[in-house]
């Protein structure tokens, strides 16, 4: 038995991170993996996806050359653009190969089983079993998509976001169940590549978890591009007619048939707690999650849990900063606890989406004296001059000291703007520090100034 001083089970975006920075601390580390280094982020989520979605953007571009004074004829590669994004993923899982190896953290490749008492079980490769003991262990085993139960992956046309980023031709026609960021994300990147694209949401509206204003907007502009949207419909069944699905869904006290050529679920994720050992620890689940304390520590001493298995938001971010968070508190250093409301969250689709804190319901319920902002892109100069228009960006206070809430956005780049206020946030800034801030001009982010300035009644462009 080979003794470390931390080992990390799961090498995705948590695991690796927390490998490296446990490494970085002086601690000897092992990272056991039974897959390809990077785990769902960088090999079949948030990585490929965007490199799928830059794609689409490209042709987005292309398709409204005259808009900018270019006469454009083109033609595209369906199976370049998938095989692009390989590339990119592939790319990308070697650069942490590398940097664990920088770090002198030991790989194992192998499936782990957690054996009580700080040790580990490992399936090689080769099939051999080995075993390892470390006074910390971390569980960053992640997720994986949420399937209908008797629909398995690879159901004939019926698919989870994985095979939907390797098809191997263009359908004509798709269904995505689920509107959150996978969902939508898809809709996006099939819809502006040519397919004929329905949502289709159990909740009363697409994007439930953003601010309603947020998801109005994008409602209002993914029908403009011709996604066809239905809300409030639960499903019936499925049927599959060989190389086309049926799909009944309960819509209004009335059953709807929809038919499309291939269907992708997209109705959330799976924790990945089977088969690793739980039962061997005193390590406590709850609706499929791993529960654990602000430090992810779990009810086994010397055992953490981060990430997509230690409940939501499912975020790679997220699941990083818990992977040095921990990483410090076991070597002792002082560290503090994620606060929820400060973690951004992002959709990459056409228009972006994002945001972070709370929304305007969710203030409105805690707070008696809110005030907000609201600016509009066809306000901002650098926007119309992008050729971008449309989208809102949208900031919450309390009234009554300042605090800034929450914030929400919709259009282009909005991502890259999201961690504005997420440092605001962080420092724990108020309407003050924000209205003195200098933001530079001609930017889209003047829109978060004018946004909090109309939240005080002082914005300048509306």
């Amino acid at each position: 038995m080979e003794n470390f001083d931390f080992i990390v089970v799961g090498g995705g975006p948590g695991g690796y991170v927390s490998a490296i920075r446990a490494a970085q601390l002086g601690m000897k580390v092992a990272l056991i993996e039974k897959d390809a280094l990077g785990g769902v982020c960088l090999n079949w989520g948030c990585i490929p996806t965007k490199a799928l979605l830059r794609s689409a953007e490209f042709k987005n571009v292309m398709d409204h050359a005259k808009d900018y004074g270019f006469d454009v004829k083109y033609s595209f590669d369906f199976n370049s653009i998938i095989q692009r994004s390989r590339e990119v993923s592939k790319k990308l899982s070697t650069g942490v190969t590398h940097l664990l190896k920088k770090n002198k953290v030991t790989v194992v490749k192998g499936e782990a089983k957690l054996l009580g008492n700080s040790k580990i079980s490992v399936k090689l490769d080769d099939g051999k079993l080995a075993e390892y003991s470390a006074k910390h262990i971390v569980i960053a085993t992640g997720a994986r998509p949420k399937v209908i139960k008797g629909l398995e992956p690879n159901y004939k046309n019926i698919i989870t976001s994985r095979e939907a980023m390797i098809l191997d031709k263009l359908p004509k026609s798709l269904i995505v169940i689920g509107s959150g960021a996978i969902g939508v994300e898809f809709a996006s990147f099939y819809n502006t590549m040519g397919s004929d694209v329905t949502i289709c949401e159990m909740q009363d509206r697409i994007m439930p978890l953003e601010d309603s204003d947020i998801s109005k907007i994008a409602e209002d502009s993914f029908k403009k591009q011709g996604i066809k949207i239905l809300t409030s419909a639960s499903l019936i069944r499925f049927k599959d007619n060989g190389n086309s699905v049926t799909v009944t869904v309960n819509k209004d006290n009335k059953e709807q048939e929809l038919t499309a050529e291939v269907v992708i679920l997209a109705m959330g994720i799976q924790c990945n707690i089977d088969n690793i050992g739980l039962e061997n620890t005193n390590v406590k689940t709850d609706r499929g999650h791993i529960i654990v304390d602000d430090f992810c520590m779990t009810n086994e001493p010397g055992v953490y849990a981060i990430g997509d298995v230690a409940n939501a938001p499912w975020l790679a971010h997220k699941a990083s900063h818990e992977g040095v968070m921990v990483a410090e508190h076991a070597k002792g250093l002082k560290c503090h606890p994620i606060k929820r409301d400060s973690i951004p969250a992002c959709v990459y689709s056409i228009p972006q989406v994002a945001s972070i804190g709370l929304t305007e319901q969710e203030a409105i319920e805690r707070k008696s004296d809110i005030r907000v902002g609201k600016f509009p892109f066809i306000g901002n100069g650098k926007a119309i001059a992008m050729g971008e228009p449309n989208g809102l960006i949208k900031t919450i206070f309390d009234a009554k000291t300042g605090e800034l809430l929450g914030a929400h956005m919709i259009g282009a780049e909005v991502t890259e703007l999201i961690q504005g206020f997420g440092i605001a946030k962080t420092l724990e800034s108020t309407e003050a520090e924000l209205i003195e801030a200098i933001f530079p001009h001609p930017t889209l982010s003047e829109m978060m100034h004018e946004s909090v300035l109309n939240a005080f009644g002082m914005a300048i462009h509306i």
